[in-house]
């Protein structure tokens, strides 16, 4: 006697051991590039994980064809670990070293983040270039970088084309600006001090300001990162603005929801510099969360740089690097007279 048996059904959900196994190809990729970069940081503590790993996945996807099935495991990692690793990223910022800068530093901060912002998004109109893109430039120049970048395409829903193109000039404009600052501070007659503040103030990513401030030398270092994570805090309140706007002119994701007022990342990302500004956190934790948070960003910058193709650079036009151009000199210009008038009234 035949038995009838019931086919699955077409839209049935996949089960969760094929939703999980997709991922593992690409993310077992990504955590041997991670390995890797921080292997190298640890031979060589002045070459930042960041920065090997986002090169290394430019070079790796423009050398070789990776497979399709590292595809959703690389995406997951430039999107939601770097989501993940902005939340730890939190734990670096202590509120009493930001607040330790003075309020004339602290309102030049806002004025390179808000002036970089508006003046990058300005000059892109003139260049006439879609105000997405050129959106995503003036996030990842004025406040952090790729971290920047992927944060606001988290609510803006930007196209992929420009958010790998953004984190690709943010690479090549922010590595350019390591020995420039230096040199331009020791030319212009610049203190370590003073110049350790220009270069937190105007280089794209914190791995970028630490390599800075250690070629300045002098103390320049650790003022550079608290200016940068002066900057890296102003994250929060952009993405929300952007947030808000999203839902008050109706823009939807792709899964036809609103954006969330807050995304849930910025809402952890706040939680843990509460955390670290409040509570006496024992030396162990702030180890482990920062090997997280480097691990993390790693992964997710090598997953970024996976997607950069050295011809579709080619085929975005100069616009984008006339832009990035400006943007870096703008952004530098602020902080240079910040910090002149800031050491005057201090």
């Amino acid at each position: 006697m035949l038995q009838r048996t019931t086919a699955p059904s077409p839209t049935a959900p996949p089960a969760p051991a094929g939703r999980v196994q997709k991922y593992i190809p690409g993310l077992l990729l990504c955590a041997g590039a991670t390995l890797i970069a921080m292997t190298v940081n640890a031979f060589l503590p002045g070459v930042s994980p960041l920065i090997v790993a986002i090169i290394a996945g430019i070079a790796l996807t423009n050398v070789v064809q990776l497979p399709a099935s590292t595809s959703p495991g690389i995406t997951l990692a430039a999107k939601k670990l770097l989501r993940l690793g902005i939340v730890f990223l939190g734990l670096q910022l202590v509120i009493s070293d930001i607040l330790s800068l003075g309020a004339p530093m602290l309102v030049v901060i806002v004025c390179i983040v808000g002036g970089g912002l508006l003046g990058t998004v300005a000059m892109g109109r003139l260049l006439k270039m879609r105000s997405g893109q050129a959106l995503l430039i003036a996030c990842g120049f004025s406040i952090c970088g790729a971290a920047a970048v992927a944060g606001v395409e988290g609510v803006t829903e930007s196209d992929e084309e420009d958010v790998v193109t953004a984190v690709a000039l943010v690479v090549i404009f922010g590595t350019l600006m390591i020995p420039l600052i230096p040199f331009a501070g020791q030319l212009l007659g610049m203190d370590p001090y003073l110049n350790g503040m220009w270069a937190g103030g105007s280089i794209h990513e914190i791995a970028q300001v630490v390599a800075a401030g250690g070629i300045i030398g002098g103390g320049a270092l650790g003022v550079a990162v608290i200016v940068k994570l002066a900057r890296v805090l102003m994250l929060a309140p952009i993405v929300a603005i952007l947030s808000l706007r999203q839902r008050r002119l109706g823009h939807t994701s792709a899964e036809g929801t609103k954006p969330p007022l807050v995304p849930l990342f910025i809402i952890g990302f706040l939680a843990m510099v509460i955390l670290r500004s409040t509570l006496p956190l024992p030396t162990a934790v702030l180890d482990i969360g920062g090997l997280l948070q480097t691990a993390l960003l790693s992964a997710a910058m090598f997953g970024l740089g996976c997607g950069v193709k050295i011809r579709n650079l080619v085929h975005v036009g100069a616009r984008p690097f006339i832009l990035a151009a400006c943007s870096t000199v703008l952004v530098a210009g602020i902080a240079f007279t910040g910090v002149q008038i800031s050491s005057l009234l201090a």
